[in-house]
């Protein structure tokens, strides 16, 4: 049988999942149960587990797993905090959680999908090669792409789980060469690597900001960093 506190984490877990496909951090647990420190969450993670209600995933950042849920879970048992999706922005800020859309099935010429060229691999952690020629092309539904020229690219690292892109996704960028603070765009590094990262301006350097703990910001004098695109989209397949 589990505590109050081990319930509202573990439906609070779930619940997010379910959102946003991604675990909570331990900042958000703690805020959900308003507790004091983190280290209650850990202590809370610990029980569940030893229950069998969760699973801990190796070599993953905050990688957890529900593997059951209380018998008497119903609809109304929520953590006592409304889920409300948030990705880390600098060290403290919010920005929306990246839109993800699964492709549909066409059923009629007025809502068939638009394809958009990939254009190879992007790296979402240490960096790769640019980019490269277009590879094949991939169906996106039109409503996510607005006006503008895409493409896309298949993400390879692990560098932005906390925006919710994971190694393997598909991130569809809308073609151009400027962006907003705040915006996660294609970055072009000396005119070799190509990144997936977070845009900021540091004074007169520009900042590439990682969404995982792991990995730190590498901040370049403006002149090596090209922006090649922002992110609009996202595309995930499931096995």
């Amino acid at each position: 049988m589990l505590t109050r506190k081990q319930q509202e984490l573990l439906l609070f877990i779930h619940e997010r999942m379910k959102e946003s496909g991604v675990p909570p951090s331990f900042d958000e647990m703690k805020d959900a149960l308003d507790l004091a420190s983190k280290s209650g969450i850990h202590r809370l993670i610990t029980a569940l587990e030893e229950r069998g209600f969760i699973r801990r995933l190796p070599n993953r950042a905050r990688a957890l797993e529900v593997i059951k849920l209380p018998e008497a879970y119903n609809a109304s048992m929520t953590p006592r905090k409304p889920f409300s999706p948030s990705v880390i922005e600098g060290s403290l800020g919010k920005a929306q959680p990246v839109k993800t859309v699964t492709p549909p099935p066409v059923a009629n010429d007025s809502m068939a999908a638009t394809t958009v060229p990939v254009m190879g691999r992007i790296a979402a952690g240490v960096p790769i090669s640019a980019i490269q020629n277009t590879t094949h092309e991939i169906a996106v539904p039109p409503e996510m792409l607005g006006s503008g020229e895409h493409y896309a690219l298949e993400v390879r690292g692990d560098s932005m789980i906390e925006a919710g892109i994971l190694d393997g996704d598909t991130v569809i960028i809308r073609n151009g060469n400027t962006a907003t603070p705040g915006d996660i765009v294609v970055a072009l590094v000396d005119d070799e690597e190509a990144t997936l990262k977070r845009f900021r301006r540091k004074g007169a350097s520009i900042a590439l900001e990682a969404a995982n703990p792991a990995y730190e910001t590498r901040i370049f004098p403006q002149e090596r960093v090209k922006v090649q695109g922002k992110l609009v989209g996202l595309i995930r397949r499931y096995h």
